[in-house]
């Protein structure tokens, strides 16, 4: 740890000669993560001021940690300690855009909003939607980071070419997980960079809407749908806690089925997915309010949970009754993969009895559940997601 080594002024006068003196400071209260206050931020705005950045911090020891927008910094295993906290903001921007060839080079710190929206000037998207809404290219990737439309289009480490990035150690490399090169997950150090494959933006989109109460529910729905062959992009389901929190009532809970394509024929497919669902599905051209985003919040414990699909309606169930509260469940009912809420105020012991418990009824299922984020008298005791849980 830097606190503990001589230098601490020369140190911050190096960080500055590399980034300039309004890019490197001492950390404040702001800098934070999972209890955990850096000695420093670094803001470099080129590769060589990375590269001459994690350098020094190699020389010196320095325990570094990347930084885009913050909005998924606290997720995973918490860090020890941190010295450096290296913001990717100023690599920022779109460079080498091939319309023609469906590609783009986008800097590491350009925020996924900003790359939607100037891809769609030109008729194109990246097939993403991460549910942090200040999301950036580097933070989305380096946590392979999923909205709804992973159902088509896979995850955002599908989207990349190859990725251009520093090692701890400083040495430039790239990645792509082709020619003996190491994938995203193995990467160690900081994405500058990323070639990403565009798709067509497409000419309509529409929401079949359904309500739903139960997770058994969703599973009957989920299979309807698939058997129409309607070519959903995506199939997400919202089972919120009951009203006032009693165990007994039936959550009013949706699910809800993205089409798109050209504008005649996803109309024609929405309304065959509708009459096929029965009940009361309406046919909407916008998202439902709670559609991309997440059901947890900075004071929650979020669950990650992935299992095949056929199965997921029992891990929910699994996972109430062995919390014996209310559990909010939000994700992709086509995909088995969700996020689940249990309360910031559990004791980590009670935490780790719900994870043993609901991973022994996975297990015989294929399936998976990780903690992704936590507050820090939690995240410090029970065992987090890793890098690997990510991709």
């Amino acid at each position: 740890m830097v606190s503990a080594l001589p230098g601490r002024e020369p140190l911050l006068r190096a960080l500055i000669d590399i980034c300039g003196p309004d890019f490197a400071r001492e950390a404040a209260a702001a800098d934070m993560v999972a209890g955990h206050l850096a000695s420093f931020v670094a803001a470099p705005a080129t590769t060589r001021a990375v590269t001459d950045t994690l350098r020094l911090a190699a020389e010196r020891g320095l325990a570094v940690l990347p930084r885009g927008a913050g909005s998924k910094i606290d997720w995973g295993t918490p860090p020890l300690g941190i010295d450096l906290l290296l913001d990717t903001g100023r690599l920022d921007g779109i460079w080498d855009h091939r319309p023609q060839e469906l590609t783009a080079q986008v800097a590491a710190g350009t925020a996924v909003r900003a790359v939607q929206a100037a891809l769609a000037l030109r008729g194109q998207r990246l097939a993403v939607d991460p549910p942090s809404q200040t999301a950036t290219i580097g933070g989305m990737l380096a946590v392979n980071e999923s909205g709804p439309l992973r159902h088509r289009y896979g995850t955002p480490a599908a989207q990349v070419d190859r990725i251009a990035y520093v090692d701890s150690g400083g040495e430039p490399g790239e990645s792509d997980g082709d020619n003996g090169r190491p994938g995203i997950a193995e990467v160690s150090g900081v994405i500058v960079s990323a070639v990403l494959r565009l798709q067509p933006l497409p000419a309509a989109r529409r929401w079949v809407v359904l309500p739903v109460s139960t997770p058994l529910q969703v599973h009957h729905q989920v299979a309807t749908t698939l058997a129409e062959r309607v070519t959903p992009s995506a199939i997400e389901v919202d089972l919120p806690v009951p009203a006032g929190g009693r165990m007994t009532a039936q959550p009013a809970g949706a699910m809800a089925v993205l089409l798109e394509g050209e504008q005649a024929e996803v109309v024609a497919r929405a309304e065959q997915l509708a009459r096929a669902l029965e009940g009361t599905a309406t046919v909407s051209p916008t998202a439902p309010r709670w559609w991309g985003r997440y059901p947890f919040g900075p004071d929650d414990v979020a669950l990650r949970i992935a299992v095949p699909v056929a199965d997921l309606h029992a891990a929910v169930y699994a996972l109430r009754d062995v919390a014996g509260i209310p559990v909010p469940v939000r994700g992709s009912a086509g995909m088995g993969t969700v996020h689940a809420v249990l309360p910031g105020t559990l004791a980590p012991e009670r935490v780790e009895g719900i994870l043993d418990a609901v991973r022994g009824v996975l297990l015989a299922r294929g399936g998976r559940c990780v903690v992704i984020a936590a507050p820090p008298a939690i995240s410090t005791v029970v065992a987090m997601a890793g890098r690997r849980d990510f991709f």
